[in-house]
């Protein structure tokens, strides 16, 4: 997968630190209803359906996941669907912020490395 596109070089760094999510999803996008669901491991609690799941998942993946894509990055123009999900909190003890949509290639290709953090239920 080209570099921006959701890849993940860095290998993974959620081992140590605790993670404390608010994720929040919204189906029909940015001006629908939304869902909030909370998240914290290593204990695999929170609203989120299958925490412990999740927090295991999280392991695999680098804090790097969660940064915007690069600007001026070549993406395809498909359009992967109205969705949006927000995520804050601390992820293994830093702070993050994150936003996530389906727009175009690489917005997608993110959304899918951490799709198991945004239940579309509606």
């Amino acid at each position: 997968m080209p570099t921006g596109c959701g890849s993940d070089s860095s290998g993974s760094s959620n081992s140590s630190g605790s993670t404390d999510l608010k994720i929040t999803v919204q189906p029909n996008g940015k001006a629908g209803s939304s869902t909030t669901y909370t998240l914290k491991c290593p204990q695999g609690t929170g609203t989120l359906p299958d925490a412990r799941a999740a927090c295991s998942k999280l392991k695999q993946v680098s804090a790097k996941t969660f940064e915007p894509v690069p600007t001026g990055t070549a993406c395809t123009e498909i359009y992967g669907g109205p969705q949006t999900a927000q995520v804050s909190g601390r992820l293994a003890g830093k702070p993050i912020r994150a936003e996530f949509e389906r727009t175009n290639g690489c917005e997608s290709a993110r959304w899918e490395l951490l799709v198991f953090l945004f239940p579309l239920e509606s």
